[in-house]
């Protein structure tokens, strides 16, 4: 797939009403949608726009998607254009065992519920609301008895780095097909709580290595690129191959890397890396477009302007696309084309979207070469 034609996924904000009050959440969600908001057929068309335009996802978040009264109506629309519809309801009491089978009934390909530790306590006091934990519980069979491929996303912060193994073991039980962990940007209300370290990183990348290769479900990370690093570099030294001794050329990897296995759920679901911009794109509640919901840069709106046009053309998207423009380490790194860094994390730390990965614990290659 050419990621400068069409982005793999696409992710539609429907809408920022929630009622919960997450104290990580990028939006400044609130119990009734703001004015402004992509009506339904403005929605029918948008998803007709990404259908088009090659697309494979569409993943309907928000806020709260079970806010929106059309909900059924997109998801069934998506799915007759071919599109692969997945949505991310909150554990509210909006969310019960008949919205579930409904959602099933439409054609919905995959539903994701949070999960952001291990205990009722933990989990309820990132997500702001009492109860939260336990009702995410209880749709668990929900989605399970309606069929539905279940998928646990998870945040990943301070809040819940000494629980990361119970939360493993948690997620193990719960019969899921995808387990999504998103690593903490500091934008909108998650400026507010501290994120890892990148020492911090490469040991949750450990574990995350070790679930990836191991267990029955997809691993798939968001917003920590450098996994990938991670993953490529054990699965060489599992080969017998000393990273460091490689003779990079800091253009492209060498074919002993090439070859390998990505990990699952990134190479594996799409040719090549998802980053912000590059087989990625956000579009909001009220139409705006960006790479990212975590890269607050605007790069037009789905209402005067194409999506295809705005993905194609934008200066921002184009620059995003292409690893010879990032700086610092993440300029000079060997994993550059399949990495990345996070553009989201390194605009909101530094104001500069091409900037390096502040969390990465590398050191590129040609930095290790004594002169």
């Amino acid at each position: 797939m050419d990621f400068h034609q069409a982005p793999f996924i696409v992710i539609w904000e429907t809408t920022q009403a929630c009622d919960l009050a997450c104290v990580h959440c990028r939006a400044k969600a609130q119990p009734l949608p703001l004015p402004g908001e992509l009506s339904h057929e403005e929605g029918l068309a948008l998803l007709d726009e990404i259908a088009d335009m090659g697309a494979k996802v569409c993943v309907l978040s928000g806020g709260d998607p079970l806010k929106r009264a059309d909900l059924l109506s997109l998801i069934r629309h998506g799915k007759s254009r071919g599109l692969r519809m997945a949505t991310i309801p909150a554990a509210t009491p909006l969310l019960t065992r008949d919205v579930v089978q409904a959602l099933k009934d439409v054609g919905l390909d995959q539903m994701a519920l949070s999960l952001d530790a291990s205990t009722p306590e933990a989990h309820d006091r990132f997500r702001g609301v009492e109860g939260v934990f336990q009702k995410t519980m209880e749709a668990v069979p929900w989605v399970r008895d309606a069929q539905l491929p279940l998928q646990i996303n998870s945040v990943m912060s301070q809040h819940n780095f000494d629980d990361v193994d119970q939360l493993i073991e948690l997620v193990r039980q719960l019969g899921v097909v995808f387990w999504e962990v998103f690593f903490l940007v500091p934008v909108g209300r998650g400026a507010e709580i501290p994120g890892l370290s990148a020492e911090q990183y490469e040991q949750v990348f450990a574990k995350l290595y070790r679930v990836a290769r191991s267990a029955p479900f997809i691993v798939k990370v968001t917003e920590a690129l450098h996994f990938r690093r991670y993953y490529y570099e054990q699965r060489l030294r599992e080969l017998g191959i000393d990273p460091q001794q490689l003779a990079w050329n800091g253009v492209e990897l060498p074919p002993e890397l090439r070859q390998l296995e990505g990990p699952r759920g990134s190479i594996g679901q799409a040719p090549q890396a998802v980053n912000a911009g590059k087989g990625f794109v956000f579009v909001a509640y009220n139409g705006e477009v960006y790479p990212s919901g975590f890269l607050p840069l605007s790069t037009g709106n789905v209402r005067t302007t194409p999506l295809r046009t705005i993905y194609q053309a934008s200066p921002i998207f184009q620059a995003l696309r292409d690893p010879n423009r990032l700086t610092g380490r993440c300029g000079a790194c060997e994993y550059r084309a399949i990495c990345g860094g996070s553009r989201s994390r390194a605009y909101a730390v530094t104001g500069d979207y091409l900037a390096e990965e502040p969390c990465c614990a590398d050191v590129p290659h040609c930095a290790r070469i004594p002169p």
